[in-house]
């Protein structure tokens, strides 16, 4: 999620900054999520989305899960 957060982030031409205060949410709030040291609830999620312009709901969609969180599953 966080490789593809930062890149559409930075394909928009967008700083960490723009975006938190295009969403509504403190800046370091919006760069924990891109790190991937925070989960956004589903509200903020959408307002990151919006905020980067996009229409595609698969931001925040993990695609690639570990054999062992496969498991835990």
């Amino acid at each position: 999620m966080r490789h593809k957060l930062k890149k559409v982030r930075l394909d928009s031409g967008l700083t960490q900054a723009e975006v938190a205060t295009r969403a509504g949410i403190d800046r370091s709030t919006y760069t924990n999520i891109e790190l991937g040291h925070k989960n956004p609830s589903l509200k903020v999620a959408i307002r990151i989305k919006q905020a980067l312009g996009q229409t595609e709901d698969d931001i925040f969609l993990v695609t690639k899960v570990s054999k062992r969180h496969e498991e835990a599953i």
